[in-house]
């Protein structure tokens, strides 16, 4: 199967699972944990689309849960912005609440927040195999940001047990993600 049927397919699976949504706050809660010794103060994410896992709870419980610490810490959340010349992203504050408008792609994006340089990225699984690789949608987007981040922030692949790929082959360039978390719990590095 080419890649881009393997793609549709999955987000087809991903939007049909009945039990996506207990599925999905199964991952918050290990998302959730995941998160409680970690050093990170600003951590990127995305808007979810196509059925995929939403952070967003997850992570602005993260940031509340920062405050409350003995000494305070101001954590951040940022979410992706298209820059369509270089076809890179760029994260930028979001918030409860913060104004959105929507990307060239139509995926809401915040609107006239300062840009964050996050030091951990949760990334999107459309799919995910062994050795910590991803499958996206393709556009290459997380790929290219990746390469020009400096320092490169920590990556962290958010996908459904139904997205794993017992025999995906990476391409040469792709590069592997630092862990996979899914509904079941770590799944990279085993």
């Amino acid at each position: 199967m080419d890649k881009a049927a393997l793609r549709r397919a999955l987000v087809n699976e991903r939007l049909q699972l009945p039990d996506r949504m207990a599925r999905a706050e199964q991952l918050q809660r290990v998302l959730r944990i995941w998160l409680v010794d970690k050093p990170h103060t600003v951590i990127g994410a995305y808007w979810p689309i196509k059925g995929e896992f939403d952070p967003l709870p997850a992570l602005h419980r993260w940031k509340e849960d920062g405050e409350l610490l003995d000494e305070p810490l101001r954590r951040r959340i940022g979410l992706p912005v298209v820059d369509k010349v270089h076809k890179t992203l760029t994260f930028h504050a979001w918030y409860p609440g913060c104004p959105m408008e929507e990307d060239a792609y139509g995926i809401p994006k915040p609107k006239d927040t300062e840009a964050l340089a996050p030091t951990l990225l949760f990334v999107p699984c459309v799919g995910y195999g062994p050795g910590g690789y991803r499958l996206g949608y393709g556009g290459g987007f997380y790929d290219r940001t990746l390469a020009t981040l400096q320092p490169r922030p920590a990556t962290v692949g958010l996908g459904y047990t139904a997205g794993y790929l017992d025999e995906f082959e990476p391409e040469p360039h792709d590069l592997p993600l630092d862990a996979i978390l899914n509904d079941n719990g770590v799944v990279w590095p085993v």
